[in-house]
Protein backbone atom coordinates (compact mmCIF):
# COMPACT_ATOMS: atom_id res chain seq x y z
CA UNK A 1 0.00 0.00 0.00
CA UNK A 2 3.13 2.61 0.74
CA UNK A 3 4.52 1.49 -2.71
CA UNK A 4 0.83 2.30 -4.42
CA UNK A 5 1.10 5.77 -2.69
CA UNK A 6 4.71 6.22 -3.58
CA UNK A 7 3.93 5.79 -7.01
CA UNK A 8 0.33 8.01 -6.71
CA UNK A 9 2.49 10.80 -5.53
CA UNK A 10 5.30 10.74 -7.70
CA UNK A 11 2.76 10.74 -10.99
CA UNK A 12 1.11 13.81 -9.74
CA UNK A 13 4.99 15.21 -9.52
CA UNK A 14 4.90 14.90 -13.22
CA UNK A 15 4.02 18.49 -14.44
CA UNK A 16 6.17 19.79 -11.97
CA UNK A 17 9.46 21.41 -13.20
CA UNK A 18 11.91 22.45 -10.44
CA UNK A 19 15.12 24.79 -11.80
CA UNK A 20 18.47 23.77 -9.74
CA UNK A 21 21.67 26.16 -10.04
CA UNK A 22 24.92 25.84 -8.41
CA UNK A 23 28.30 26.14 -9.28
CA UNK A 24 29.36 22.91 -8.78
CA UNK A 25 28.27 19.73 -10.73
CA UNK A 26 28.29 17.84 -8.26
CA UNK A 27 25.52 19.08 -6.04
CA UNK A 28 23.34 19.95 -9.16
CA UNK A 29 23.82 15.93 -10.14
CA UNK A 30 23.13 14.97 -6.57
CA UNK A 31 20.00 17.12 -6.39
CA UNK A 32 18.40 16.37 -9.70
CA UNK A 33 18.90 12.09 -9.02
CA UNK A 34 17.17 13.02 -5.44
CA UNK A 35 14.39 15.10 -7.46
CA UNK A 36 13.96 13.07 -10.43
CA UNK A 37 13.35 9.56 -8.14
CA UNK A 38 10.32 11.23 -6.68
CA UNK A 39 8.87 12.36 -10.25
CA UNK A 40 9.79 16.10 -10.84
CA UNK A 41 11.47 17.24 -14.04
CA UNK A 42 14.48 18.61 -13.45
CA UNK A 43 16.48 21.33 -15.15
CA UNK A 44 20.01 21.98 -13.82
CA UNK A 45 22.69 24.57 -14.44
CA UNK A 46 25.84 25.68 -13.34
CA UNK A 47 26.44 29.12 -14.75
CA UNK A 48 23.39 31.30 -12.80
CA UNK A 49 23.55 33.58 -16.52
CA UNK A 50 22.39 30.62 -18.63
CA UNK A 51 19.39 29.86 -15.61
CA UNK A 52 18.38 33.34 -16.14
CA UNK A 53 17.91 32.95 -19.87
CA UNK A 54 16.02 29.64 -19.60
CA UNK A 55 13.52 31.65 -17.10
CA UNK A 56 12.60 33.82 -20.72
CA UNK A 57 11.06 30.65 -22.44
CA UNK A 58 10.36 28.04 -19.30
CA UNK A 59 8.05 28.41 -16.42
CA UNK A 60 9.24 26.88 -13.16
CA UNK A 61 7.19 25.98 -10.58
CA UNK A 62 10.40 25.76 -7.99
CA UNK A 63 13.92 27.44 -8.03
CA UNK A 64 16.68 25.73 -5.93
CA UNK A 65 20.09 27.75 -5.87
CA UNK A 66 22.78 28.12 -4.24
CA UNK A 67 23.67 31.27 -2.82
CA UNK A 68 27.29 31.80 -3.28
CA UNK A 69 28.57 31.75 -6.84
CA UNK A 70 31.12 33.36 -9.01
CA UNK A 71 29.37 35.03 -12.04
CA UNK A 72 25.65 35.89 -10.19
CA UNK A 73 25.05 35.62 -6.52
CA UNK A 74 21.90 33.46 -5.80
CA UNK A 75 20.64 37.05 -4.18
CA UNK A 76 20.51 38.31 -7.53
CA UNK A 77 19.33 35.44 -9.16
CA UNK A 78 16.45 35.47 -6.45
CA UNK A 79 15.38 38.77 -7.30
CA UNK A 80 15.47 38.15 -11.17
CA UNK A 81 12.80 35.13 -10.60
CA UNK A 82 10.32 37.17 -8.11
CA UNK A 83 10.81 39.86 -10.20
CA UNK A 84 9.29 37.53 -13.60
CA UNK A 85 7.16 34.78 -11.73
CA UNK A 86 6.42 36.32 -8.09
CA UNK A 87 4.43 32.73 -7.89
CA UNK A 88 7.49 31.06 -8.32
CA UNK A 89 9.29 29.92 -4.91
CA UNK A 90 12.69 29.81 -4.26
CA UNK A 91 14.92 27.66 -1.52
CA UNK A 92 18.51 29.16 -1.26
CA UNK A 93 21.08 26.36 -0.04
CA UNK A 94 24.86 27.41 1.10
CA UNK A 95 27.78 26.12 3.18
CA UNK A 96 28.65 29.97 4.35
CA UNK A 97 25.29 31.49 6.16
CA UNK A 98 25.63 34.34 7.63
CA UNK A 99 22.61 36.03 9.74
CA UNK A 100 22.93 38.76 7.02
CA UNK A 101 22.55 36.70 3.88
CA UNK A 102 20.03 34.74 5.62
CA UNK A 103 17.93 38.13 6.09
CA UNK A 104 18.25 39.58 2.94
CA UNK A 105 17.76 36.31 1.24
CA UNK A 106 14.04 36.28 3.17
CA UNK A 107 13.71 39.92 2.89
CA UNK A 108 13.60 39.56 -0.93
CA UNK A 109 10.79 36.54 -0.95
CA UNK A 110 12.74 33.08 -0.53
CA UNK A 111 10.67 30.29 0.77
CA UNK A 112 13.36 29.29 3.27
CA UNK A 113 17.47 28.35 3.23
CA UNK A 114 19.12 24.93 4.03
CA UNK A 115 22.70 24.80 4.93
CA UNK A 116 25.07 22.70 3.31
CA UNK A 117 25.51 19.26 4.21
CA UNK A 118 21.94 18.43 4.52
CA UNK A 119 19.79 14.91 4.49
CA UNK A 120 17.67 14.05 1.90
CA UNK A 121 14.64 13.94 3.80
CA UNK A 122 15.04 17.95 5.06
CA UNK A 123 15.52 19.15 1.41
CA UNK A 124 12.56 17.14 0.33
CA UNK A 125 10.36 17.92 2.50
CA UNK A 126 10.90 21.77 2.09
CA UNK A 127 10.69 21.14 -1.56
CA UNK A 128 7.40 19.77 -0.59
CA UNK A 129 6.00 22.68 1.64
CA UNK A 130 7.36 25.18 -1.13
CA UNK A 131 5.58 23.58 -3.74
CA UNK A 132 2.01 24.21 -1.41
CA UNK A 133 3.07 27.93 -1.02
CA UNK A 134 3.46 27.80 -4.68
CA UNK A 135 0.30 26.58 -5.35
CA UNK A 136 -1.61 28.55 -2.69
CA UNK A 137 0.12 31.64 -4.19
CA UNK A 138 -0.92 31.22 -7.72
CA UNK A 139 -4.70 29.89 -6.54
CA UNK A 140 -4.73 33.37 -5.21
CA UNK A 141 -3.80 34.95 -7.82
CA UNK A 142 -6.14 33.35 -9.95
CA UNK A 143 -8.95 34.00 -7.75
CA UNK A 144 -7.56 37.96 -7.49
CA UNK A 145 -7.75 38.18 -11.31
CA UNK A 146 -11.22 36.35 -11.31
CA UNK A 147 -12.67 38.96 -8.94
CA UNK A 148 -10.94 42.03 -10.82
CA UNK A 149 -12.55 40.14 -14.12
CA UNK A 150 -15.91 40.16 -12.89
CA UNK A 151 -16.20 43.30 -10.81
CA UNK A 152 -13.88 45.42 -12.17
CA UNK A 153 -14.08 48.44 -14.68
CA UNK A 154 -14.64 46.63 -17.66
CA UNK A 155 -17.62 45.26 -16.14
CA UNK A 156 -19.88 47.78 -16.12
CA UNK A 157 -22.34 48.15 -19.02
CA UNK A 158 -22.99 51.17 -21.12
CA UNK A 159 -22.30 53.94 -23.60
CA UNK A 160 -24.98 56.62 -22.76
CA UNK A 161 -24.02 60.10 -21.63
CA UNK A 162 -24.93 59.69 -18.34
CA UNK A 163 -22.69 56.83 -18.26
CA UNK A 164 -19.51 58.30 -20.00
CA UNK A 165 -19.50 60.46 -17.25
CA UNK A 166 -19.80 58.33 -14.38
CA UNK A 167 -17.49 56.32 -15.86
CA UNK A 168 -14.51 59.01 -16.37
CA UNK A 169 -15.08 60.01 -12.12
CA UNK A 170 -14.69 56.36 -11.74
CA UNK A 171 -11.32 56.82 -13.27
CA UNK A 172 -10.41 60.08 -11.49
CA UNK A 173 -11.21 58.22 -8.06
CA UNK A 174 -9.74 54.97 -8.26
CA UNK A 175 -6.23 55.82 -7.50
CA UNK A 176 -6.83 57.44 -4.61
CA UNK A 177 -8.36 56.55 -1.03
CA UNK A 178 -11.20 59.62 -0.95
CA UNK A 179 -14.44 58.53 0.54
CA UNK A 180 -17.35 58.56 -2.17
CA UNK A 181 -21.28 58.83 -2.08
CA UNK A 182 -23.07 56.81 -4.42
CA UNK A 183 -26.53 58.05 -5.01
CA UNK A 184 -29.30 56.38 -7.13
CA UNK A 185 -32.71 54.56 -7.18
CA UNK A 186 -32.88 50.43 -6.30
CA UNK A 187 -31.31 48.81 -8.76
CA UNK A 188 -28.93 50.78 -10.70
CA UNK A 189 -25.88 48.85 -9.59
CA UNK A 190 -24.95 50.87 -7.01
CA UNK A 191 -22.60 48.44 -5.53
CA UNK A 192 -21.03 47.42 -8.65
CA UNK A 193 -19.80 50.59 -9.42
CA UNK A 194 -18.29 50.48 -5.84
CA UNK A 195 -16.75 47.30 -6.77
CA UNK A 196 -15.32 48.94 -10.01
CA UNK A 197 -13.38 51.43 -8.10
CA UNK A 198 -12.16 49.24 -5.46
CA UNK A 199 -10.85 46.58 -7.72
CA UNK A 200 -9.30 49.18 -10.26
CA UNK A 201 -7.54 51.36 -7.67
CA UNK A 202 -4.10 50.08 -6.17
CA UNK A 203 -5.34 48.18 -3.12
CA UNK A 204 -7.04 45.54 -5.09
CA UNK A 205 -5.55 42.89 -3.76
CA UNK A 206 -6.73 44.07 -0.17
CA UNK A 207 -10.91 43.19 1.13
CA UNK A 208 -13.86 44.93 -0.40
CA UNK A 209 -16.02 43.98 2.54
CA UNK A 210 -20.06 45.15 1.20
CA UNK A 211 -22.44 45.47 4.62
CA UNK A 212 -26.28 46.33 3.94
CA UNK A 213 -27.08 48.62 6.85
CA UNK A 214 -30.73 48.30 6.23
CA UNK A 215 -30.45 44.30 6.74
CA UNK A 216 -28.75 44.53 10.31
CA UNK A 217 -31.38 44.85 13.48
CA UNK A 218 -30.60 47.96 15.11
CA UNK A 219 -29.63 46.28 18.29
CA UNK A 220 -26.75 44.81 16.52
CA UNK A 221 -25.46 46.98 14.44
CA UNK A 222 -22.78 48.29 16.42
CA UNK A 223 -21.46 44.48 17.18
CA UNK A 224 -21.26 43.82 13.68
CA UNK A 225 -19.77 46.93 12.39
CA UNK A 226 -17.15 47.39 15.31
CA UNK A 227 -16.99 44.23 16.08
CA UNK A 228 -16.98 42.89 20.17
CA UNK A 229 -14.96 41.40 23.25
CA UNK A 230 -16.01 38.23 25.23
CA UNK A 231 -18.89 39.22 27.77
CA UNK A 232 -19.69 42.23 26.40
CA UNK A 233 -23.28 41.54 25.86
CA UNK A 234 -25.00 38.55 26.57
CA UNK A 235 -24.51 36.21 24.15
CA UNK A 236 -21.38 37.80 23.51
CA UNK A 237 -19.08 33.84 23.85
CA UNK A 238 -15.52 35.18 22.23
CA UNK A 239 -14.14 37.73 20.61
CA UNK A 240 -15.76 39.00 17.84
CA UNK A 241 -13.49 40.83 14.32
CA UNK A 242 -16.05 43.50 13.13
CA UNK A 243 -16.04 44.46 9.74
CA UNK A 244 -14.34 47.30 9.78
CA UNK A 245 -11.47 45.92 10.78
CA UNK A 246 -12.40 43.10 8.71
CA UNK A 247 -11.79 45.53 5.68
CA UNK A 248 -8.78 46.99 7.26
CA UNK A 249 -6.27 48.01 4.18
CA UNK A 250 -9.39 47.92 1.36
CA UNK A 251 -12.32 49.21 1.58
CA UNK A 252 -15.75 49.17 3.64
CA UNK A 253 -19.02 49.62 1.60
CA UNK A 254 -21.98 50.72 3.82
CA UNK A 255 -24.68 50.07 1.14
CA UNK A 256 -27.79 51.86 2.54
CA UNK A 257 -25.94 54.49 4.95
CA UNK A 258 -29.66 56.48 5.92
CA UNK A 259 -30.82 53.71 7.43
CA UNK A 260 -27.94 53.45 10.38
CA UNK A 261 -29.16 54.96 13.97
CA UNK A 262 -28.18 58.72 14.89
CA UNK A 263 -26.66 57.20 18.09
CA UNK A 264 -23.96 55.11 15.59
CA UNK A 265 -23.30 57.63 13.49
CA UNK A 266 -21.83 60.09 15.42
CA UNK A 267 -18.93 57.00 16.23
CA UNK A 268 -18.88 56.19 12.42
CA UNK A 269 -18.31 59.61 12.00
CA UNK A 270 -15.26 59.45 14.82
CA UNK A 271 -14.16 56.26 12.60
CA UNK A 272 -14.04 58.24 9.12
CA UNK A 273 -12.17 61.08 10.73
CA UNK A 274 -9.60 59.79 13.04
CA UNK A 275 -9.18 56.19 11.44
CA UNK A 276 -9.52 54.48 15.33
CA UNK A 277 -12.60 52.65 16.87
CA UNK A 278 -13.16 50.54 20.16
CA UNK A 279 -14.78 47.28 20.30
CA UNK A 280 -18.39 47.14 22.11
CA UNK A 281 -16.82 45.85 25.52
CA UNK A 282 -13.23 47.30 25.45
CA UNK A 283 -11.73 50.93 25.45
CA UNK A 284 -8.81 49.76 23.69
CA UNK A 285 -8.66 51.48 20.41
CA UNK A 286 -8.20 49.99 17.31
CA UNK A 287 -6.13 51.55 14.00
CA UNK A 288 -7.59 51.07 10.75
CA UNK A 289 -6.67 52.17 7.23
CA UNK A 290 -9.61 52.01 4.84
CA UNK A 291 -11.83 53.92 2.29
CA UNK A 292 -15.16 54.58 2.86
CA UNK A 293 -17.80 54.29 -0.05
CA UNK A 294 -21.75 54.68 1.20
CA UNK A 295 -24.80 54.25 -0.90
CA UNK A 296 -28.51 55.45 -0.53
CA UNK A 297 -31.75 55.39 -2.65
CA UNK A 298 -32.71 58.25 -0.35
CA UNK A 299 -32.56 61.86 -0.80
CA UNK A 300 -29.44 61.99 1.91
CA UNK A 301 -29.85 66.02 2.24
CA UNK A 302 -33.39 65.94 2.71
CA UNK A 303 -32.46 63.28 5.89
CA UNK A 304 -29.83 66.18 7.24
CA UNK A 305 -32.60 69.05 6.41
CA UNK A 306 -35.16 66.73 8.77
CA UNK A 307 -32.57 66.05 11.07
CA UNK A 308 -32.64 62.35 10.65
CA UNK A 309 -29.11 62.27 9.35
CA UNK A 310 -26.25 63.88 10.59
CA UNK A 311 -24.69 66.84 8.59
CA UNK A 312 -21.02 66.16 9.39
CA UNK A 313 -21.06 62.32 8.51
CA UNK A 314 -22.95 63.52 4.89
CA UNK A 315 -20.21 65.98 4.21
CA UNK A 316 -17.61 63.19 5.30
CA UNK A 317 -19.08 60.92 3.04
CA UNK A 318 -20.01 63.53 0.40
CA UNK A 319 -16.52 64.04 -0.95
CA UNK A 320 -17.24 62.65 -4.53
CA UNK A 321 -20.42 62.20 -5.06
CA UNK A 322 -21.71 59.71 -8.05
CA UNK A 323 -25.53 59.40 -9.19
CA UNK A 324 -26.52 56.77 -11.01
CA UNK A 325 -29.24 57.38 -13.11
CA UNK A 326 -32.46 54.78 -13.59
CA UNK A 327 -32.37 52.74 -16.85
CA UNK A 328 -35.08 54.75 -17.87
CA UNK A 329 -32.73 57.60 -18.27
CA UNK A 330 -30.55 55.68 -19.96
CA UNK A 331 -32.68 53.64 -22.98
CA UNK A 332 -29.93 52.93 -25.26
CA UNK A 333 -27.52 51.07 -23.13
CA UNK A 334 -31.15 48.51 -22.80
CA UNK A 335 -29.56 46.23 -25.56
CA UNK A 336 -26.44 45.96 -24.36
CA UNK A 337 -27.28 44.98 -20.90
CA UNK A 338 -30.13 42.53 -22.73
CA UNK A 339 -26.96 40.94 -24.74
CA UNK A 340 -24.56 40.60 -21.75
CA UNK A 341 -27.36 39.04 -19.23
CA UNK A 342 -28.20 36.92 -22.34
CA UNK A 343 -24.84 35.58 -22.87
CA UNK A 344 -24.27 35.32 -18.74
CA UNK A 345 -27.31 33.13 -18.88
CA UNK A 346 -27.38 31.36 -21.77
CA UNK A 347 -23.93 30.21 -20.55
CA UNK A 348 -24.92 29.47 -16.72
CA UNK A 349 -28.35 27.43 -18.16
CA UNK A 350 -26.49 25.65 -20.85
CA UNK A 351 -28.49 27.17 -23.22
CA UNK A 352 -27.72 28.34 -26.68
CA UNK A 353 -30.10 31.41 -27.74
CA UNK A 354 -29.24 33.70 -30.54
CA UNK A 355 -31.39 36.88 -29.36
CA UNK A 356 -35.16 38.52 -28.54
CA UNK A 357 -37.81 38.37 -31.47
CA UNK A 358 -38.66 41.79 -33.49
CA UNK A 359 -41.73 41.80 -30.47
CA UNK A 360 -39.79 40.59 -28.23
CA UNK A 361 -37.09 43.36 -28.14
CA UNK A 362 -39.71 46.10 -28.93
CA UNK A 363 -41.61 45.62 -25.97
CA UNK A 364 -38.48 45.66 -23.58
CA UNK A 365 -37.24 48.84 -24.81
CA UNK A 366 -40.51 50.29 -24.31
CA UNK A 367 -40.66 48.76 -20.75
CA UNK A 368 -39.99 51.41 -18.45
CA UNK A 369 -38.16 49.39 -15.37
CA UNK A 370 -39.05 50.76 -12.18
CA UNK A 371 -36.61 48.32 -10.91
CA UNK A 372 -33.91 49.12 -12.93
CA UNK A 373 -31.17 46.89 -13.66
CA UNK A 374 -31.83 44.26 -11.36
CA UNK A 375 -35.45 44.13 -13.34
CA UNK A 376 -33.80 43.95 -16.31
CA UNK A 377 -31.78 40.87 -15.35
CA UNK A 378 -34.22 39.13 -13.35
CA UNK A 379 -36.61 39.17 -16.71
CA UNK A 380 -33.39 37.81 -18.93
CA UNK A 381 -33.01 35.13 -16.41
CA UNK A 382 -36.50 34.20 -16.49
CA UNK A 383 -36.85 33.89 -20.30
CA UNK A 384 -33.28 31.73 -20.38
CA UNK A 385 -35.51 29.71 -18.16
CA UNK A 386 -38.64 29.67 -20.08
CA UNK A 387 -37.28 29.85 -23.32
CA UNK A 388 -38.58 26.43 -25.38
CA UNK A 389 -35.67 25.30 -27.65
CA UNK A 390 -35.86 27.66 -31.17
CA UNK A 391 -33.47 30.61 -29.84
CA UNK A 392 -35.12 33.24 -30.11
CA UNK A 393 -37.07 34.50 -27.14
CA UNK A 394 -40.33 35.38 -28.21
CA UNK A 395 -42.76 38.37 -26.99
CA UNK A 396 -44.69 35.50 -25.29
CA UNK A 397 -41.96 34.19 -23.05
CA UNK A 398 -41.66 37.71 -21.58
CA UNK A 399 -43.41 38.97 -18.17
CA UNK A 400 -46.94 39.54 -18.45
CA UNK A 401 -46.30 43.70 -17.38
CA UNK A 402 -43.54 43.77 -20.14
CA UNK A 403 -46.26 42.34 -22.66
CA UNK A 404 -48.70 44.63 -21.62
CA UNK A 405 -46.88 47.41 -22.02
CA UNK A 406 -46.23 46.14 -25.82
CA UNK A 407 -49.82 45.74 -26.12
CA UNK A 408 -50.44 49.25 -24.98
CA UNK A 409 -48.43 50.58 -28.04
CA UNK A 410 -49.92 49.01 -30.49
CA UNK A 411 -52.83 51.01 -29.42
CA UNK A 412 -51.95 54.27 -29.21
CA UNK A 413 -52.72 54.98 -33.20
CA UNK A 414 -53.82 58.50 -33.12
CA UNK A 415 -57.14 59.08 -35.16
CA UNK A 416 -56.43 61.24 -38.19
CA UNK A 417 -58.69 64.40 -38.91
CA UNK A 418 -60.32 63.08 -42.07
CA UNK A 419 -61.21 59.69 -40.42
CA UNK A 420 -60.40 55.89 -41.17
CA UNK A 421 -62.04 52.61 -42.29
CA UNK A 422 -61.52 51.02 -38.82
CA UNK A 423 -62.63 47.50 -39.73
CA UNK A 424 -59.70 47.61 -42.55
CA UNK A 425 -57.05 49.20 -40.13
CA UNK A 426 -57.87 46.31 -37.90
CA UNK A 427 -57.93 43.82 -40.15
CA UNK A 428 -54.53 44.79 -42.06
CA UNK A 429 -53.15 45.38 -38.34
CA UNK A 430 -54.26 41.44 -37.78
CA UNK A 431 -53.12 40.28 -40.71
CA UNK A 432 -49.74 41.66 -40.42
CA UNK A 433 -49.34 40.41 -36.91
CA UNK A 434 -50.62 36.87 -37.98
CA UNK A 435 -48.10 36.61 -40.76
CA UNK A 436 -45.33 37.66 -38.14
CA UNK A 437 -46.19 34.67 -35.69
CA UNK A 438 -46.45 32.29 -38.21
CA UNK A 439 -43.09 33.08 -39.94
CA UNK A 440 -41.70 33.39 -36.22
CA UNK A 441 -43.25 29.83 -34.95
CA UNK A 442 -41.97 28.60 -38.31
CA UNK A 443 -45.61 28.18 -39.72
CA UNK A 444 -46.63 26.43 -36.40
CA UNK A 445 -50.12 27.31 -36.19
CA UNK A 446 -50.86 26.44 -32.19
CA UNK A 447 -47.24 28.07 -31.34
CA UNK A 448 -48.38 31.20 -33.48
CA UNK A 449 -51.70 31.04 -31.67
CA UNK A 450 -49.69 30.93 -28.02
CA UNK A 451 -47.84 33.87 -28.81
CA UNK A 452 -51.09 36.00 -29.82
CA UNK A 453 -53.28 35.04 -27.39
CA UNK A 454 -55.52 33.20 -28.98
CA UNK A 455 -57.10 30.01 -29.54
CA UNK A 456 -56.35 27.69 -32.52
CA UNK A 457 -59.84 27.47 -33.33
CA UNK A 458 -59.62 31.46 -33.24
CA UNK A 459 -56.44 31.12 -35.55
CA UNK A 460 -57.62 29.43 -37.48
CA UNK A 461 -61.14 31.50 -38.39
CA UNK A 462 -58.69 34.54 -38.86
CA UNK A 463 -56.76 32.42 -41.41
CA UNK A 464 -59.22 31.72 -42.84
CA UNK A 465 -60.91 34.95 -42.79
CA UNK A 466 -57.84 36.74 -44.73
CA UNK A 467 -57.15 33.89 -46.62
CA UNK A 468 -53.85 33.13 -45.11
CA UNK A 469 -52.10 29.97 -45.03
Amino acid sequence: MAENMKKEQSDNNRNIHIMVVDDEQSMCDFLEIILLRDGYQVSCFTDAFAAVTSLETTNYDLVISDLKMPTMSGLELLRTVKKRTPTTETIMITAFASTTTVIEAMKNGAFDYINKPFKVDEILLTVEKALKNSQLQRENLRLRQELEKRFGFDNLIGKSQPMMAIYEIIKQVAPTKTNVLICGESGTGKELVARAIHFSGPNKEKPFIAVNCAAIPEHLIESELFGHTKGAFTGAVSNTVGYLEAADGGTLFLDEIAEIPPALQVKLLRVIQEKRFQKVGTPKETSVDLQFIAATNRDLQAAVNSGEFRQDLFYRLNVIRIDLPPLRQRQEDIPLLLKHFLQQYGHEYNREIDGFSPEASQALMNYDYPGNIRELENIVERCVVLESGDGIITLSTLPAVVRQNSQTELTTTKLPKEGLDLEDVVARLETDLIEQALKQCNGNKTRAAELLGLTFRSLRYRLDKYGLK
